[in-house]
């Protein structure tokens, strides 16, 4: 079992998302585990202060170093025998990848830092094990990444995907990392409105033939033809 710790200060945002779908029932089955913590939790001020101005001027608020550290402090002082990971998400890091999934199932514990404002107190860098970006591209905070890396790791966790086979034939994981074959599912024959005209789209037959081999073969083929 994996156990996801994030750490945000928006902990709500998370309520649906991991209440629904594959991440509900991979908690129903003890498969993961999912706490969410709020920042200001680790904060020792009335007010529960977790950014401020940045030295030397500039935009925006800066996310303080000192509750981060008493947060992890907390999450890491018990049972230090955990294989564990402490991961900032932030458009600095490396790009997230199928083969980073995988190497992260492999950890009891993940626990994630979800950036706001404009980021962290550059010390908090020495707090974290490795920095993940998913795209090179602005959100307002690192929570919908935290949810898509969330994910994208469980679904590496044997028994969270139903099929057994399913895991192996999905996106990316093909040797040479395929972008998906078209999938078909019944009608067989299909007519809609393209541009105003009607016309009927066919499965291809081969999909009907039962030829396990033949198939595998097209998959890969469409597989590689997609790619380009």
């Amino acid at each position: 079992m994996i156990k996801f710790d994030i750490i945000t200060i928006f902990p709500q945002i998370f309520d649906s998302y991991i209440s629904e779908s594959i991440l509900k029932r991979a908690q129903q089955k003890k498969l993961v585990e999912f706490t969410i913590h709020n920042l200001r939790d680790y904060t020792h001020d009335k007010h529960k202060t977790v950014d401020d101005r940045p030295y030397g001027g500039g935009p925006g608020m800066i996310l303080m170093v000192e509750p981060i550290y008493n947060a992890l402090g907390a999450l890491t002082s018990k049972n230090k025998k955990l294989k564990r990971r402490v991961i900032m998400l932030t458009p600095a890091g490396k790009t997230f990848n199928q083969k980073q999934a995988k190497r992260l199932s492999k950890y009891d514990q993940l626990i994630f830092l979800c950036g706001r404002y404009e980021g962290f107190d550059a010390r908090t860098e020495k707090l974290v094990d490795e920095k993940i970006s998913i795209g090179d591209y602005v959100l307002s905070g690192g929570e919908l990444p935290a949810m898509v890396v969330a994910e994208a790791v469980a679904r590496n966790i044997p028994g969270v995907i139903g099929h057994k086979h399913a895991l192996a034939e999905e996106t990316f994981s093909f040797d040479l990392e395929y972008i998906e074959y078209p999938q078909y599912t019944r009608p067989e024959v299909f007519t809609m409105a393209v541009k105003s005209k009607k016309k009927s789209f066919r499965a291809p037959k081969l999909l009907l033939s039962g030829n396990h081999a033949a198939i595998a073969d097209w998959r890969k083929k469409m597989a590689k033809k997609r790619q380009k």
